[in-house]
């Protein structure tokens, strides 16, 4: 049967389509079994992959689940249906949600990946009362994060490796108690065995290499992604020479990091200290 091509441009929905196509047939599933999986008739599913019509994010969040794909349909409809997310950042998240493993620097909130609904709930509300975010877009960025989370929790996750800043621990977002959850959250994290949390102390000074987000994404096939972010713009970095010189710096900063076991008893104490505080 000749498969029909689809023009990855012709429509803004087209790349959604390609994908799930990728997918369905990389399962070797027919539309025809897949439809029903969907809650939708094999034309409609036909018409969705070749972008005649967009999808609805509950076809999105089916497709995840029958099609075992770590939350990345419904990465890529909040992708095509927002712009409230940072540029550059959606075509990071897909490559997340397909990646083996994730190493990521923060430097000055949690990352999005290990927050609780509170703390992105008070620091969306935050961006809103400055005037540089509304309602809307701070509701949608939320539901962005808690589907981007989903990879955590599939059968095979990647294994997860986080660096934050000390600064992301002091800096009180959405009052004592929501951050007092946050960091209960990290050390209960970071009890797994696919998640490593280290905490870079103000202590290293100067020798932090990094001044921005920064994160590292090992794909199936072992190639490296380098992410990066600056203000109001995310870039993916495919160079092998430049990923290597990050890899180099993301290595240094893990050695001079306080280890697992010290960053633990580190959010343990901070956690205290705002609990006696809050009495």
């Amino acid at each position: 049967m000749n498969k029909k091509k689809i023009d990855p441009e012709s429509s803004p929905w087209a790349p959604f389509g390609i994908q799930l196509r990728n997918f369905r047939e990389a399962k070797d599933i027919l539309q025809e079994e897949l439809a029903p999986l969907l809650e939708c008739s094999p034309s409609h599913l036909s018409y969705i992959e070749l972008a005649h019509r967009p999808p609805s994010r509950r076809l999105a969040e089916l497709a995840d689940i029958a099609l075992d794909t770590g939350g990345t349909m419904l990465l890529m409809w909040y992708q095509l249906k927002n712009a409230a997310i940072l540029e550059g950042f959606p075509e990071y998240a897909r490559y997340e949600g397909l990646a083996e493993q994730v190493r990521i620097f923060e430097n000055d909130f949690v990352n999005g990946l290990l927050q609780t609904r509170a703390y992105m709930t008070a620091l969306q509300m935050g961006f809103v009362r400055q005037g540089v975010s509304t309602q809307k877009l701070a509701e949608e960025r939320i539901e962005f994060r808690l589907a981007r989370q989903k990879i955590l929790d599939r059968p095979s996750p990647p294994l997860l490796h986080v660096v934050l800043d000390e600064s992301c621990l002091r800096r009180i977002i959405g009052g004592r108690d929501v951050m007092i959850e946050q960091l209960l959250h990290l050390e209960q994290l970071s009890n797994r065995r696919d998640v490593i949390i280290q905490v870079a102390p103000f202590s290293l000074g100067e020798d932090r290499p990094f001044t921005h987000m920064t994160a590292l994404l090992t794909m199936p096939n072992r190639r490296v992604l380098a992410y990066g972010e600056i203000e109001q713009r995310g870039y993916i970095d495919r160079d092998t020479k430049s990923v290597a010189a990050v890899t180099k710096s993301y290595d240094r900063l893990a050695i001079d990091a306080l280890g697992q076991a010290e960053s633990r008893t580190f959010m343990r104490a901070t956690r205290r200290d705002l609990e006696w505080m809050s009495t």
